[in-house]
């Protein structure tokens, strides 16, 4: 695996503002890089159609350098932290709303047990009465001491506060034990997150009992919630999320 060279291209086909009112669900998901299997392929298409949604964020996604076909109704956008002659790997976010910016950003370190980065993405949608739903789509660094994991998650920040308006952040947070998890939550509370409590939450990956999956927001009314069993396609369930502007 090599540090990505090229930024997968971006398809941005949607033109259509976030107007006060509208709903629309996230979906997040810890892939494990099975997006291009037939098997991932039904399991989302099921998974849409009973949780609708105009986002999806995905971590460990996989892609083919030459294809172009993953999400061919879908705009979106791919932060890689890994690359191969004929793959991608990375978090992509995707939505059908209209992305005003997009931004692919790489971890300062590289995790200790497979020298890679980890990589996250910022994108802004536009809202219809001016300003931007900023959205964060995170797969924290992994196998670092946690000054090192609290330094990565403040460079999220620094990069954040300066937003007005509604925010989600959400991801994988490889928040595997009590300290981990005690510095996501302060750096939550430090720009005024809320974490969205999931439904069936017994379906979230777990490591020695610690979630790792979480979605957060910001200056939204949330509406319903739910983790999705679908332990046979990936070893995270996918969380979501219906919000209202």
């Amino acid at each position: 695996m090599l540090r990505p060279k090229v930024v997968f291209p971006q398809q941005f086909i949607h033109q259509q503002p976030i107007h006060r009112g509208d709903e629309f669900g996230v979906l997040c998901w810890n892939t494990q890089k099975r997006t291009e299997t037939v098997e991932f392929q039904h399991a989302l298409s099921d998974v849409l159609e009973t949780h609708p949604s105009l986002f999806l964020l995905l971590q460990e996604a996989k892609l083919t350098t030459n294809s172009n076909q993953l999400l061919p109704h879908w705009s979106y956008a791919v932060a890689p932290n890994m690359q191969t002659r004929r793959s991608i790997y990375g978090v992509l976010t995707a939505s059908q709303y209209a992305f005003g910016e997009a931004h692919p950003r790489l971890t300062q370190k590289r995790e200790g047990m497979f020298a890679t980065h980890k990589s996250y993405m910022l994108s802004y949608h536009m809202l219809a009465e001016g300003g931007s739903l900023l959205v964060v789509n995170v797969h924290a660094i992994n196998f670092v001491r946690a000054n090192q994991f609290s330094h990565e998650i403040e460079l999220i920040k620094s990069e954040i506060l300066g937003h007005q308006g509604p925010l989600i952040v959400a991801g994988d947070f490889n928040v595997w034990n009590r300290e981990r998890r005690l510095r996501l939550m302060q750096f939550c509370r430090s720009i005024g997150l809320r974490q969205a409590i999931m439904a069936d939450s017994h379906h979230i990956k777990t490591y020695r009992q610690h979630p790792l999956d979480f979605i957060f927001y910001r200056e939204l009314s949330l509406h319903d919630t739910s983790a999705i069993d679908t332990s046979k396609i990936s070893d995270h369930n996918p969380l979501y999320a219906r919000f209202s502007l």
